[in-house]
Formats: structure tokens, C-alpha cells, sequence
């Protein structure tokens, strides 16, 4: 059978949200269609915004006004299950990751469900569902008013963290340290308490802990190290924070609480053929788990993972959905990571310095380099770590590679005026 766009049709329908944007989103489709699936895209932009690439991989494309909006979204999926059966929903973006949900359980598509997709993201539902299981997090709370709120503080004292119910990465997220901080921090959530997770400040160390599962077993993960931890990243210029994926998760004993704490995790929260995203905390109180994305990670990991284990993570991710299972396995030869640059100040980027030292000191272990032409204007620090300017890179030693990308932070400026 040939499809709209002249291909004929392998053996198993995915449907994939949103192949357009961000940038790596078309990876997922090409992968999708690189192992054999029939892809079928849905997403808001037109069909005639489809380059070569995306119409070599999409036998068929649809446009809905929004990918969350339920109700237009099942009814696409219908029409097209008016034409052929639909294996497989996909969604790897986490606003999208309940409206994918409750299409697949309106249209009777296996993937995530409902109910996992609502524990990994709704915080205090999330946390409630892991101590439950045993599995050691922060003391939590679902705030309904801002007196639930006062309440929690005065039973766990400050500091606090406050951040929306559902969300990703750290926006709004904020820490307070006395009452007239938290009276602060309440106004500034406009009073709508009902929508506030509110958790006990957890000290140590942080990174994640990302996976592909199959049928609810692991059967690839990666370990990341924040430098210096998130909250602190997004809300410090001055600061060039890094991410680090290791490649020592084989040979450290101590990754293997976490790998275990990962699984524990998983089967909680009812995940069956994902990828998933975990936050963690290590520290004077042990190992903590944070909160859980039942999708890929953002800021460009799996180019990182797939540069450091000489592998194609995304293609991997696509077997998994397609066959039931990876192909091959990480080499854990390099640790890879970026360093974010950020401008003294907003504005308009002016230009560099350090480019041409650093790459001849460094320029053998440069996976690739962001930097915006003159001209460009500035993204505020908390948009994150892709926001502005930044450097990829890999080695083979953890240690050397985090030495160098400390040496690219304080090297490499970025002006603007």
C-alpha cells in the first residue's frame, strides 16, 4: 500500500507528536522510520513546512491548531485508524506527555497510560506514590491554599522548594529560606496555592539517572552530574554551568543504589516501553530520589550519550518502541558534557574571546559548539542551558573532561551590549 507521500507500508503504525520542534525532534522520526516503522506525524505546524528529510521519514502528516489539545488530537488519530491500524502513540515532550495519554486511552493505543502519565507529573502524587514503594524522597506536600503551605513549613522548617504541581526542569521552581521569603514566593504564584508542590529542601549533589524501559525493564541507562546544581545554575549569571555524563556507571559501585532506586521507580510508577528522565539527589541524608519525566531529557543528553558510547540513542529508543527491544549496547568509552556561556548581561551578542586558544588546546575532544553570530540577541539565564552559546565535548577520562570544560567556562567569553 502506498502512503501520501509515495512510500509503501512497513510493519508497525507509530504515531509521533510534534516532529517539527525543537530541533532534535525530527531525530525521533527519523529513527522511528530507520527501523522500520510506518510514522505518521501530528503537529501544529503545516504540511508545507515539511523539508526533504521529514517527508523521506513521515509516510503521513497531519496539522492539529495544538498537540494538546485532547480533542482535536483524537479525532486526527481516529481519522487515521479509519485508514490503517495505529500500533503506537508517541509523545517525547513532557507538556505533551498527558495529551498523549488520554488519546491513546480514548483511541485504545497501547503506550503510557493515563494514570503513569499523570504520577510523572504531578509531583505530590509522584512522591506520595514512592514512599509508598519505599523508594527514599523529600517530604512533599499538594498545597490547596497558601495555609497548607505555612502549615508544611512550620512541620519542616526552611528552606523549602516551591515549583508547580506539573512542569519540567527547574521554571518557577523556587527555594525559601524564612516566612517573609515563602510570603513572597506565594505572591508571586498569584495566590493559586492549589497548584503548588511544596517539598522539604534536600542538600547534596545532583544529577540524573536517564533509561529507555522495555516492558518495564531497563535495558539502557545513563548517569549525569550537574555542576553546580540546577536551582543554582539557572539563577546565577556569572556562572557557566556544566552537565557531565559519565562513563564510569560500570565500574562504580556505588551508580548501582541508584540503577536499583531507578528500577524501583519504574515499576512503581506503572512505566512499560518508555524513556524516562530521573532527578536525583545524593547527600549527608543518602541517596534521594527528585521527580521523574516519562520521556527523553531535554538539553540535548542523548547527542551527548550517543557521542560518548558511539551509538545512535535515538535509534536505539525507536527498536525498543518498534521491536521490543535496543540493539546494541552503550561502549561507555567516553564521558561527555556541555558547558552553557553565558553574556555579562542582555542585549545583542557582540562577539568571542578565547575561541581559536581553546580550540587549539582542546580541539580533538569538541563534539560541537553553539555560538551565536554578532547580532544575535541574548536569552535570559533561566532559559537554560542551550539558551545562548555552548560547548560540547568528550574524553575519555571523567576527570579530565570536567577539567576542561571548567577551563572553556572561564576562557571562553561571550560579549554583549
Amino acid at each position: 500500500m502506498a502512503g501520501p507521500l509515495g512510500h509503501t507500508i512497513p510493519t508497525m503504525n507509530v504515531v509521533f507528536v510534534e516532529p517539527f520542534f525543537p530541533s532534535n525532534q525530527r531525530h525521533f522520526a527519523r529513527a522511528l522510520a530507520e527501523v522500520g516503522a510506518t510514522v505518521i506525524g501530528i503537529g501544529e505546524y503545516p504540511v508545507d513546512a515539511l523539508d526533504g528529510q521529514l517527508r523521506d521519514w513521515l509516510y503521513h502528516y497531519e496539522q492539529v491548531p495544538s498537540v494538546t489539545d485532547v480533542a482535536a488530537m483524537t479525532q486526527k488519530v481516529r481519522d487515521v485508524q479509519a485508514k490503517l491500524w495505529v500500533d503506537r502513540l508517541e509523545a517525547t515532550i513532557e507538556a505533551h506527555t498527558m495529551p498523549a495519554a488520554q488519546v491513546r486511552e480514548a483511541c485504545t493505543i497501547p503506550g503510557t497510560s493515563v494514570r503513569t502519565a499523570w504520577l510523572c507529573r504531578d509531583k505530590p502524587s509522584m512522591k506520595q506514590a514512592l514512599r509508598e514503594a519505599g523508594v527514599p524522597t523529600a517530604a512533599s506536600t499538594a498545597a490547596g491554599s497558601a495555609a497548607e503551605v505555612r502549615a508544611f513549613a512550620a512541620g519542616h522548617g526552611f528552606p523549602l522548594i516551591l515549583k508547580p504541581r506539573s512542569g519540567a526542569g527547574a521554571a518557577d521552581t523556587t527555594r525559601v529560606d524564612s516566612d517573609a521569603e515563602l510570603d513572597g514566593a506565594l505572591e508571586r504564584f498569584g495566590g493559586q496555592a492549589g497548584s503548588i508542590a511544596v517539598e522539604e529542601f534536600v542538600e547534596g549533589h545532583e544529577g540524573f539517572y536517564d533509561t529507555i524501559a522495555v516492558d518495564g525493564q531497563v535495558a539502557m541507562d545513563f548517569v549525569s552530574h550537574y555542576y553546580p546544581n540546577v536551582l543554582e545554575a539557572m539563577r546565577t549569571r556569572w556562572i557557566s554551568p556544566q552537565f557531565i555524563s559519565t562513563n564510569r556507571i560500570d565500574a562504580v559501585a556505588d551508580y548501582g543504589e541508584l540503577r536499583e532506586m531507578g528500577k524501583r521507580v519504574i515499576e512503581a510508577l506503572g512505566i512499560g516501553t518508555s524513556a524516562t528522565h530521573m532527578e536525583w539527589f545524593f547527600g549527608p541524608k543518602g541517596l534521594k530520589f527528585s521527580e521523574i519525566g516519562c520521556r527523553p531529557p531535554g538539553v540535548g543528553a542523548w547527542d551527548l550519550y550517543s557521542a560518548g558510547n558511539e551509538i545512535d540513542v535515538y535509534r536505539e529508543w525507536a527498536a525498543a518502541i518498534v521491536h521490543g527491544g535496543t540493539g546494541a549496547a552503550p561502549s561507555r568509552r567516553y564521558a561527555s558534557g556541555m558547558v552553557a556561556l553565558r553574556p555579562e548581561h542582555d542585549g545583542q551578542i557582540t562577539g568571542y574571546s578565547g575561541v581559536e586558544d581553546l580550540q587549539g588546546q582542546y580541539g580533538e575532544w569538541v563534539i560541537d559548539a553553539y555560538l551565536p553570530s554578532p547580532g544575535t540577541g541574548t536569552q535570559p539565564v533561566a532559559a537554560g542551558y542551550m539558551a545562548n552559546a555552548y560547548v560540547r565535548m568528550r574524553h575519555p577520562d571523567y576527570d579530565e573532561l570536567r577539567g576542561m570544560l571548567d577551563a572553556v567556562g572561564r576562557t571562553l567569553h561571550v560579549y554583549a551590549q
